[in-house]
């Protein structure tokens, strides 16, 4: 059972301080990475594809191509997502997979608190509001979008890999984050740089949070649904 109390918690962080280290590790690999892009970014002007990519997508808009994008903006959002993954948790909990539904919950909850302390650090702003669907408060760098729903998918996918739905689980979850990020930029409010920022971290975190996880609960390696549905 996942923990709940001080007294399960305390002997982990004390027998699994060193996987808890390539977390870090594997979150700040990527930040090194923004270190450089940012540089990029504010000292010579950005990558010249970034705005290219914007242009490209912006003049190939339709009524229907905009509304699937603000479709996907609102259900990979702060409004859906965190509910989703919640029930999905509670699902999987129900399904006798509860430390596979604490892994969800701390893969996508972990990626926003990641997101938002990026944003604080480098303040990027957003692209240009003229040429963006939409208007969208806070910084741009890396997009919050494409890290929640990057970590959502990646963290499906390591959930039900030893499943029969492993692979069904792996492809839904690497088209929705595709579909998402793809999403920000045609709508103009995140530059491509943004968005590839977002999917590098998240599946840094993600793989680390799942190594921690797995050394203290075995089972997440296995099927939600238990050993008849391990592969």
């Amino acid at each position: 059972m996942f923990p709940h109390s001080r007294r399960e918690f305390l002997p982990f962080l004390r027998q699994h301080w060193r996987s808890l280290l390539l977390v870090l590790l594997g979150v700040l690999i990527p930040f090194g990475l923004f270190t450089h892009l940012t540089y990029e970014v504010f000292r010579e002007g950005g990558f010249w594809w970034d705005q290219g990519v914007l242009d490209w997508y912006a003049q190939r808009r339709t009524p229907a191509l905009t509304w699937a994008a603000e479709t996907l903006a609102t259900l990979g959002g702060v409004m859906v997502l965190p509910f989703v993954t919640a029930l999905l948790a509670w699902l999987l909990a129900r399904a006798g997979g509860r430390a596979h539904g604490w892994f969800l919950v701390s893969g996508v909850a972990g990626a926003t608190l990641l997101n938002v302390a990026a944003k604080v650090v480098f303040q990027r702003p957003r692209p240009d509001e003229l040429l963006a669907v939409l208007s969208e408060p806070g910084f741009s760098f890396p997009s919050g979008h494409a890290m929640a729903n990057a970590a959502f998918g990646f963290a499906l996918t390591l959930v039900f890999w030893r499943s029969r739905a492993g692979w069904p689980v792996a492809v839904l979850g690497l088209l929705w984050a595709l579909a998402v990020g793809a999403s920000r930029n045609y709508l103009g409010v995140h530059y491509p740089s943004d968005v590839l920022a977002g999917f590098t971290a998240s599946v840094a975190w993600v793989t680390g949070l799942y190594v921690v996880m797995a050394r203290r609960w075995p089972q997440l390696r296995g099927s939600p649904a238990g050993p008849r549905d391990t592969r």
